[in-house]
């Protein structure tokens, strides 16, 4: 079966065509600008061949019917006929308290989506529009949703409820949601595979220029760092994490800010970026710090003092630890992130190798030392394969 799993935001739409009995993507693309002047498709095989469409999009329908003709190419495609692809899997950002899984897309399901995109309007009308586009284009192709969130419905109450009225929480539906959903089920299950156990307690690292962290027992996420929105919890590239909600007035006060304006501060120029004053690229600050630049040096430290002291509340919540796994981008990439975050957490049973986390190949990579009670990985995410995974099971059933 050949699954094609579609990324879709409000002008852009990533897309993967996975073989599923080789789990390999053959073809990789991604539609520009869509709804905008100089719209663009780029596509690359499996075998190295690249494509470059430009052409405007007027919507994700157009852009949809430009991806199928992309994937058929007789120069430049993968396969012969759209009629290869066996189903569709979505990438939906929020489930709200509606769905504690991945579905089968159906008139009642887009109509909770429509419902929850109060929950996600940057992302989801775009998420929403690209299903329908796929089902017109596409009437006879099962498809699934596959959600940002739905991994993270095991929490219990005592993890998700924030600390306001019960009546409101009812009305509003504002809780802990989390996000990476579909990145920690990947790491988190493949973590399982590499250490021989079902039950195993992990804490999973997805650093990028987005980053969470979630608590693992099981195969159950039980706690996890990102919030009501993806702004709570780590320090990130360009948001703040965790912060004081008076601060927050008091900024928004004392910058002539209205309330979406310092949201979007506290998103877009905040996080290392806001304390650095250079950039949210943890190679630019790594550099800058190698020429002496200190608020680059700061903005590192903070982030990963937070990473730290989200692994060790996380361990309290495990009642202990067998792997703490790195991935995305930083946490694979950056071998000076891993060790300011590794330092000092011999009481935790936790001790980096500094030989290994230097000398990383691919895949999957154990840094922790030879006498380390807790395994240390590196583990890199795909959360296109994992969304494939799930609309395979559904759609096979």
């Amino acid at each position: 079966m050949k699954i094609l799993v579609i990324n879709a935001g409000s002008s852009s739409l990533k897309y993967q065509l996975i073989d599923m009995d080789t789990e390999e993507a053959i073809i990789k693309g991604l539609c520009e600008r869509i709804t905008m002047a100089g719209g663009e498709l780029t596509q690359k095989t499996s075998d190295g061949r690249k494509l470059n469409i430009k052409k405007d999009m007027k919507n994700h329908t157009e852009a949809i019917q430009l991806v199928l003709k992309a994937m058929v190419d007789p120069v430049y495609g993968a396969i012969a006929s759209t009629d290869e692809i066996g189903a569709v899997g979505h990438r939906v950002l929020h489930s709200g308290e509606d769905f504690k899984s991945s579905v089968v897309i159906d008139d009642d399901v887009i109509a909770v989506c429509e419902k929850n995109a109060v929950l996600g309007p940057l992302h989801m009308p775009g998420n929403i529009a690209c299903i329908k586009s796929c089902r017109e284009v596409m009437p006879n192709v099962p498809m699934v949703a596959v959600f940002d969130t739905t991994f993270h419905s095991t929490m219990p109450a005592k993890a998700y409820m924030y600390g306001i009225p019960y009546s409101v929480y009812e009305q509003l539906k504002v809780r802990k949601y989390g996000f990476h959903g579909t990145s920690h089920k990947f790491v988190s299950e493949e973590t399982a595979k590499v250490l021989g156990s079902k039950d195993a307690r992990i804490i999973v690292c997805h650093l990028g220029n987005g980053s969470s962290i979630s608590a693992v027992k099981g195969g159950k996420c039980m706690d996890t760092s990102m919030g009501f929105t993806p702004l709570e919890g780590l320090v990130m590239g360009t948001r703040s994490g965790d912060i004081d909600p008076a601060a927050v007035e008091f900024i928004r006060a004392n910058l002539g800010m209205s309330a979406e304006e310092v949201v979007q501060y506290l998103n877009k120029k905040c996080g290392m970026l806001g304390i650095s004053e250079l950039s949210s690229d943890m190679r630019d600050l790594e550099s800058a710090v190698k020429n002496g630049d200190k608020k680059a040096e700061l903005a590192i430290e903070v982030a990963a003092y937070r990473i730290k002291k989200y692994i060790g509340s996380y361990a309290a919540v495990l009642n202990g630890v067998d792997a703490i796994v790195f991935t995305g981008g930083i946490g694979e990439h950056s071998a000076h992130m891993r060790r300011l975050v590794m330092s000092d957490m011999e009481y935790l049973g936790a001790k980096l190798d500094e030989t290994k986390n230097e000398n990383v190949g691919d895949g999957v990579c154990e840094i922790s030392a030879d006498d380390s009670k807790v395994k240390i990985l590196i583990l890199p995410t795909n959360e296109e394969l994992s969304i494939a995974r799930e609309t395979k099971a559904l759609v096979a059933c």
